[in-house]
């Protein structure tokens, strides 16, 4: 796949194995188009998650692209909004209900009642723990030395 169409609308289970997929081979770019479209046709509930997995893949394109520093911050606001989706505290423009919005879990976190701990088979702990670590890494380091595969994580648990 060359190019993401802009007005492509996808459910949550195939958006995973798309990003997932062009994570796995350096594509974090198109991922970022895939999850981005994921955040805007999903259900109200998954939009903060599905933006917070497209700003990560937005850093790693920064990374890939040699700018550590937007690479640094897209890395941590992606994976701070994730987490804020996660417990029900994510800022949410235009809504005024919380409902669903703890459905995914990562780090530090529990599943809601009666919620998978990994919406559509996805990692959310490792893929937070992989760019909190990407993160860290850059910013005492820099980009140099970090080995591409390390700018490639997976997304999905069984992948």
């Amino acid at each position: 796949m060359d190019r993401i169409p802009d007005d492509l609308v996808i459910g949550g289970a195939e958006a995973a194995v798309l990003a997932d997929r062009l994570l796995r081979d350096g594509r974090p770019f198109h991922a970022h188009e895939v999850l981005e479209a994921a955040w805007k046709s999903g259900p109200a509930e998954e939009r903060d998650l599905w933006q917070g997995l497209a700003q990560i893949a937005v850093g790693l394109t920064h990374a890939r692209r040699g700018n550590a520093r937007g690479a640094v911050a897209l890395l941590r606001r992606g994976a701070d909004r994730v987490r804020a989706a996660q417990a029900g505290d994510a800022p949410r423009a235009g809504a005024g209900s919380q409902a669903g919005a703890g459905s995914q879990t990562g780090a530090g976190s529990q599943p809601a009642a009666g919620r998978p701990a990994n919406l559509f088979g996805m990692d959310i702990a490792s893929f937070l723990a992989a760019s909190d670590d990407l993160a860290a890494r850059i910013e005492r380091d820099g980009l140099d030395g970090i080995p591409p595969a390390d700018l490639s994580p997976g997304l999905l648990a069984d992948a």
